[in-house]
């Protein structure tokens, strides 16, 4: 059976385990934290590795820079788009309509203050390189791995060794990351069953109309804005794109973690999508630091649902400042599970909005952050598909490999 299957299997299963089970389901939940320090095991070595390996390959400074302003460019661009869906989802739904709240009703989290843009810029070189890597800053990581990449390629043959020695762990990696993948669909079970039985219906059907608005726009990013954008820019088939995610966007959903995924991210881009090592080693560990498609999206609607439940009217240019702002802010947060809260107090402060509304949808942060988390990563593969394609690197061969399949089967 595809592992895809084994992992949907094990959702559905968990889900109606952690509801039959209720708050007793948090004694299953160890099985899933298993998974995920396993999963976090891989994290720092294989984006090190895979970074360094991506730049080297492609033995041109000048092409190693160009793809990664398509990149950025990329990323950003369908951030912004995000936003604007989920504050369209907002504006339809009013979620918040009625609500009638005010800021003693609600206890205030504390809020993180959110760096500047030149703190997040300085925060991006290590002053240790040690330290960042036993620390886990992947922005940190990310910067290092690629001075070390280009000072190796401009080396040439004196760089050679260290370059095979980067490759074979690469390699090595990949293996290890597949091992550990084969037991997804336990890790899943037991992340999923302590999710429904911690949160179950009660919470749920409060907020409902905020998960229905979230869950509503993240489906129309992925099926319409990227399917599209696939079909279009890339004139591929979509319904390929979309049957690749279909590992890594189940991870995601379970680990709420972009940069946990990556492993699955990296596996789907080369062996479902054709997307070459190059890219998706280079491109991949990027968009799991910088995009947070999902996350945006997700803010556009919290943000909108906040001010129609404190009867907030927002300006057209709040609205602006809402996409801007979470656009820019995406690219300084960690792909990690809780991330977007600090983001959304980000927005909120921006546009004026209580930071006491931080308490309504924290309560319900996790259900959302499984479907934003998704995004996210159904996001980076598109942009790897794009890059690919654009750089001639991706083998249409592997990735219309379902189609060639059936022909030939009908042909015999």
């Amino acid at each position: 059976m595809a592992l895809w299957k084994k992992i949907l299997i094990a959702m559905v299963l968990g889900g109606g385990v952690g509801i039959f089970m209720g708050p007793q389901a948090e004694i299953l939940k160890p099985i899933g934290t298993l998974f995920i320090n396993l999963i976090k095991m891989l994290i720092v070595p294989l984006v090190f590795c895979s970074l360094v390996v991506g730049v080297t390959s492609m033995q041109d400074i000048g092409k190693m820079g160009r793809i990664g302003l398509k990149s950025l460019l990329l990323y950003l661009s369908t951030t912004a788009v995000a936003i604007t869906i989920g504050l369209t989802m907002a504006t339809v739904l009013t979620p918040g309509a009625g609500l009638e709240m005010t800021v003693s009703e609600a206890a205030a989290p504390v809020a993180k203050e959110a760096p500047t843009l030149v703190q997040t810029i300085l925060n991006m070189v290590p002053k240790n390189p040690v330290d960042a890597l036993a620390a886990g800053n992947i922005l940190q990581i990310i910067v290092f791995a690629l001075g070390l990449g280009v000072a190796l390629t401009m080396t040439g043959e004196k760089g050679r060794p260290a370059v095979k020695v980067f490759e074979s762990l690469a390699e090595g990696m990949y293996k290890l990351t597949e091992l550990v993948m084969k037991l997804a669909p336990y890790g899943i079970f037991g992340l999923m069953a302590w999710v429904a039985g911690k949160y179950g219906l009660d919470i749920l059907l409060p907020l409902g109309q905020v998960i229905v608005a979230v869950y509503i726009g993240c489906i129309l990013h992925v099926l319409g804005f990227y399917s599209t954008t696939v079909a279009l820019v890339a004139r591929l088939n979509p319904v390929r794109y979309l049957k690749g995610l279909i590992n890594p966007a189940a991870v995601a959903f379970t680990t709420t973690s972009s940069s946990g995924t990556l492993p699955a991210t990296i596996k789907a881009a080369r062996e479902e999508m054709g997307v070459s090592k190059g890219i998706s080693s280079f491109v991949l560990p990027l968009g799991a630091t910088i995009n947070m498609d999902g996350t945006a999206l997700y803010q556009g609607v919290c943000a909108l649902f906040i001010a129609q439940a404190f009867g907030v009217d927002l300006s057209m240019g709040d609205y602006a400042t809402i996409i801007l702002t979470s656009t820019l802010a995406s690219i300084g947060t960690a792909g990690v599970p809780g991330a977007g809260l600090i983001m959304l107090s980000l927005v909120l402060t921006t546009v004026g909005l209580p930071l006491e509304g931080l308490a309504i949808v924290a309560g319900i942060d996790r259900v959302l952050d499984m479907a934003r988390t998704s995004v996210n990563v159904c996001g980076d593969l598109m942009v790897s598909i794009l890059v690919g394609k654009s750089e001639g690197e991706l083998d249409e061969a592997v990735f219309n490999k379902s189609e060639s399949s059936k022909a030939q089967t009908q042909l015999a």
